[in-house]
């Protein structure tokens, strides 16, 4: 085979491996492509650079989200700036796919903070009402371990700070995959550079905008959180707690249509009420919510609890006829066959920040 095209095919399989998110290292992945590829051996300078295969992971973005990748990466962007200007004093640096372009579905926002404490950085973000994560992670590489330190920030996008010594903020960093340097950009030079990239722009007003706007998630997984103090009827709910009983629905939900994202918002929020007002969850759960689904969401949530009557043929005929006319009367009776088979105990079941990111990941694929 040409050795030229071999190496684009092994690329373009490589590319395929990280898009999917099959993995997520670029070496597991141009090797594994290289395995499938050549079936056997192959030589080094046959493998495509790492450069080679990101090329081809964008292509794959362009062609699967289309305008919605320029949009996502715009706001991507505003989110960063956001951020580095809450965490000025330890001289944030933007870098990674946000700031080069090189953005797909999944992608994080990688930013680089300097201070000899990652709890000083943790709390000037939980004072200003970001929720996060801290994790200290050991690497070894080259024959060597490091141990890093990362700050998980959950927000309309993924947002990784890597926590480096104080010391270090002038140090150069060098790219895995193109061994050069490190692009980065500090809050100055990402403001200059959002100015000349947008120059319809306003930006002042859309760091504004970003920071009036709430996560619909986090909303959902602080509803959904007090409903695993939520005891029910053993009778009709042997599994347990309402929020065990949400995932397992959840779950359901998601093996019958996985990727219909009003569904599963359903499925999962359907009984976020009863931390609220047991004697009438539905409306008080569609009181918290409201705004924050759509009207399609909403229609399934209303009705879930006709959907039982419907089941066990204790409502009216005429009430029916009118449920009937809506284009989501099947997935309305789907819910109410996964809220019933929902209610095992014992099950496994996805945890609560399992689903939420599944929800988050399936709103950024739709442009949601």
């Amino acid at each position: 085979m040409d050795p030229s095209k071999l190496r684009r095919q092994i690329a373009w399989e490589a590319a395929r491996l990280l898009y999917q998110r099959q993995e997520s290292e670029y070496y597991r992945a141009k090797m594994k492509a290289a395995r499938y590829v050549c079936r056997g051996w192959v030589k080094p300078s046959d493998l495509p650079s790492n450069s080679e295969i990101r090329d081809q992971v964008q292509l794959f973005a362009r062609v699967f989200e289309g305008e919605q990748r320029k949009q996502n990466l715009l706001e991507m962007r505003i989110e960063a700036l956001r951020v580095m200007l809450t965490l000025e004093r330890f001289r944030p640096r933007l870098i990674g796919s946000v700031l080069t372009g090189h953005v797909r579905s999944g992608s994080d926002i990688d930013i680089h903070v300097f201070s000899d404490s990652a709890e000083a950085v943790a709390l000037t973000l939980q004072d200003e009402g970001w929720v996060l994560e801290i994790e200290r992670k050991a690497v070894r590489k080259q024959g060597q371990e490091r141990l890093f330190t990362h700050i998980h920030i959950q927000d309309s996008y993924p947002i990784e700070l890597t926590v480096y010594p104080a010391n270090r903020a002038h140090y150069v960093f060098k790219s895995s995959i193109t061994g050069k340097a490190i692009e980065r950009a500090s809050i100055f030079e990402l403001t200059e550079f959002l100015a000349t990239e947008y120059p319809d722009l306003d930006l002042e007003q859309a760091l504004s905008d970003a920071c009036d706007q709430i996560d619909r998630f986090q909303l959902y997984e602080s509803l959904l959180l007090p409903l695993e103090n939520v005891k029910q009827s053993p009778k009709y709910h042997p599994e347990g707690d309402a929020l065990y009983h949400s995932l397992q629905v959840f779950d359901l939900a998601r093996d019958e249509l996985p990727y219909d994202e009003e569904f599963l918002v359903a499925a999962l929020l359907h009984d976020v009420g009863k931390a609220i007002d047991p004697h009438d969850h539905v409306a008080a759960g569609l009181e918290a919510v409201a705004g924050f689904i759509s009207s399609r969401t909403e229609w399934l949530i209303r009705h879930h609890m006709d959907a039982h009557a419907i089941h066990d043929g204790s409502f009216g005929v005429r009430a029916r006829r009118r449920l009937e006319q809506s284009e989501s009367f099947e997935e309305l009776l789907l819910l109410g066959e996964c809220d019933r088979a929902g209610r095992q105990a014992g099950v496994p079941a996805p945890e609560l920040d399992e689903a939420i990111e599944y929800l988050r990941e399936l709103a950024r694929m739709c442009g949601t």
